[in-house]
């Protein structure tokens, strides 16, 4: 006949057991935090692995922009995100800049597309947003090269003070990278090199389960 164990013996084995579960479950849920962290720190400052300057989220809380799509003048509905928080969930790259959009700008909305496209099947996890800094007009034609990228007015003072540029650059020259937690957290040089930016995103899209 089997032996059955007393239950002084068998306690031990289920503890042990439902611990074993308990911490599967914490992992499970924790995963989503632990690919936001790999997606800042993969990627590290020190050994100048990057290209783009990695920003402290902390830093750079995400003002209220009062952001609207271009020619969109209705009222936000209610419990409805708008702005950039309506593509919170996605990667976001953002450049901001004039709606003459001169060759610098234009430059900067071509770069944004064709290394989107050069991510491949991970492509559909970025979304590509350009934040107008004043009410000019913005060229049918450029709309129409662009297909897909969102085009938003915003608060310029909001801008100005949250998105950060350096000693011998202003906002309008950088293209900035939000993660999908909604974090401002990457920022490329001003001329960046697409090809590099190319590479600095491939390794967040690898590193980050999330968006």
């Amino acid at each position: 006949m089997p032996t059955i164990a007393p239950p002084t013996m068998r306690q031990p084995a289920e503890t042990a057991k439902g611990r074993w579960k308990l911490l599967l479950i914490i992992a499970v849920c924790a995963a989503p935090m632990i690919a936001s962290y790999l997606s800042y720190y993969v990627i590290k400052p020190s050994g100048r692995t990057n290209y783009g300057t990695i920003l402290d989220p902390r830093q750079y809380p995400m003002p209220e922009l009062h952001a609207r799509l271009l020619g969109d003048e209705t009222p936000a509905v209610t419990g409805k995100p708008t702005g950039l928080a309506a593509y919170q969930g996605k990667w976001i790259m953002l450049t901001v800049d004039s709606g003459t959009c001169a060759d610098a700008c234009q430059k900067k909305l071509i770069d944004v597309r064709q290394v989107r496209l050069t991510q491949g099947k991970e492509m559909d996890r970025i979304e590509r947003v350009w934040l107008l800094t004043d009410d000019q007009p913005v060229a049918t034609t450029l709309l129409r090269e662009h297909d897909g990228l969102h085009v938003m007015h915003a608060d310029v003072k909001a801008l100005q003070g949250w998105l950060p540029a350096t000693g011998e650059s202003q906002v309008s020259d950088h293209i900035y990278i939000i993660d999908p937690l909604g974090n401002l957290m990457m920022r490329f040089p001003k001329d960046a090199d697409p090809n590099r930016i190319k590479k600095d995103l491939g390794k967040l899209l690898r590193a980050s389960a999330i968006g």
